[in-house]
């Protein structure tokens, strides 16, 4: 919508791709950095995981060195936590640790920084301390967390000190309907110990404290297996022991039992420090053949791990809340992501298209080239400015949780479309496009199609996006009937 000054002086909203000048000028430093210190890292990186095998995949030394000189370079060059929105900014308890923007980034404008990014997506956001899941983490803890998990968790990982990992996927059941979930958060309080002390794993230092055994399995926990990781959340559903005292009649324990019943069952969200007995790392998991090393995807065992109450986030049942407030700002980093390795493929093609020869003809004098080239260009700019319109949406409505429509609609849309981009790369590249030794189509091409499943499959974004529209549909042809 266009409006007009007082000086009469038509002046509108910036277009989607439009930056301040001190975010051009961050953006600049971005590009240059990962253009040329990032991409060219890339190959030191994987020679040096190259050389490592089985266990020894997953020790602090398999952490290739160039990433610790890179979080440097970053932080030197004012790229550090650029990820943190503007309503989180004055929670960050040491000042030197926001983003060198006063105020911090639109999600509109970090997401066009996150497609720079995305360019390199196995290292740049590592480097500046934007990756997943340690964003969402911070971004919890920062919005619920309380003093004691921002001073033991929240800093360290905002200085880059210690990964983390979210675990909530299980194998045994179809966890994109997250009311199958099976891991228990048991709580037992004092008075159904009997007041006895219990052998704790992170619940030693309290045993007057009402305590809560977590118990369970999850897999595709990706951070788990990285040797540097320190704290995981984990989303459970929450039960209580049956024996909770004598059964009295006072109306205090008439509205603990009301407020149990209302409870059981509902998703919780407790952090469990990491390493400890009881969190089992079954086995690192592969992805299309790739392991991720030195982070990865991990099966886990939790075994009765013993926890109390400060390791609840927001408390009892405010799993599903925590949870959309870090899944929707993470769409958009992901999406965007996407799109930086979309965008460096077509780049790529273009290369091989002027450079190939068949039949005495460059690759792109042949219709068929140009149609790719064509189609290619067509879903990468569909895919930006989907998600660069979801992002301004969130700007304007003060969060995801108001965009749902959008948000679900990128979660679809953006794989899709840059998964076609990079498919036509590896079509042109031939017996090269699907090998890892020369260039990174194979492994951009397998991250992609995961990323339709990785926060859940496609189905179900669909299916909220025509169930809004029916309704909109059914109540508009009620309202014209009247």
């Amino acid at each position: 919508m266009t409006s007009t000054t007082a000086a009469g002086v038509s002046s509108s909203p910036p277009s989607l791709t439009y930056l301040r000048p001190e975010v051009a000028d961050l953006k600049q430093r971005l590009d240059c950095f990962v253009e040329e210190e990032c991409i060219p890292a890339e190959e030191e990186h994987a020679a040096h995981l190259r050389e490592r095998y089985g266990a020894d995949r997953w020790t602090i030394q398999a952490v290739p060195p160039c990433v610790d000189r890179l979080k440097r370079r970053a932080q030197e060059l004012g790229l550090w936590n650029l990820f943190i929105p503007p309503h989180l900014i004055s929670k960050i308890p040491d000042p030197t640790l926001r983003p060198s923007i006063p105020g911090g980034l639109s999600y509109r404008e970090y997401g066009i920084l996150c497609e720079s990014l995305g360019r390199s997506p196995y290292i740049a956001p590592e480097a500046c301390n934007t990756s997943a899941p340690d964003t969402g983490n911070m971004e919890v803890l920062l919005e619920f967390g309380t003093p004691q998990q921002k001073r033991d968790f929240l800093l360290p990982l905002l200085r880059g000190e210690i990964r983390s990992t979210f675990l909530m996927t299980e194998p045994e059941v179809a966890s994109s309907d997250p009311t199958n979930l099976q891991t228990k958060l048991l709580k037992r309080t004092k008075k159904a110990r009997g007041g006895q002390h219990s052998s704790h794993g992170a619940n030693d230092d309290d045993d007057d404290d009402d305590e809560y055994i977590l118990t369970g399995r999850k897999w595709w926990s990706t951070g788990a297996m990285d040797p540097r990781c320190r704290m995981a959340l984990v989303v459970a559903r929450m039960e209580y022991d049956d024996d909770e005292g004598d059964g009295g009649d006072s109306d205090d324990e008439k509205q603990n039992d009301d407020d149990k019943e209302r409870k059981h069952g509902a998703h919780t969200i407790v952090l469990v420090p990491m390493p400890q007995k009881g969190v089992i790392l079954k086995r690192p998991l592969k992805l299309f053949g790739y392991d991720d090393a030195p982070s990865g995807h991990a099966e886990v065992v939790l075994d009765s791990i013993r926890l109390n109450s400060t390791h609840l986030i927001s408390g009892e049942g405010s799993g599903f809340r925590v949870s959309q407030a870090r899944l929707g700002p993470g769409r958009i980093h992901h999406c965007m992501r996407a799109i930086g390795m979309a965008a460096r493929s077509l780049e790529l093609m273009l290369q091989r298209a002027v450079e190939r020869k068949t039949f005495g003809q460059y690759l792109w004098e042949h219709g068929g080239c140009q149609e790719m080239i064509a189609d290619a260009v067509a879903d990468l700019e569909a895919a930006r400015l989907l998600t660069l319109n979801c992002a301004a949406a969130m700007d304007e409505h003060g969060g995801a949780r108001f965009v749902r429509e959008q948000v679900g609609m990128i979660k679809y849309a953006v794989p899709n479309l840059t998964y076609q981009v990079v498919d036509r790369a590896v079509q042109l590249f031939g017996g090269a496009g699907v090998s890892d030794d020369d260039h990174v189509l194979a492994r951009f091409l397998c991250g992609l199609r995961s990323l339709r499943i990785a926060d859940g499959p496609d189905a179900v974004h669909k299916r909220t996006v025509a169930l809004r529209h029916l309704k909109a549909f059914h109540q508009k042809r009620m309202q014209s009937n009247l």
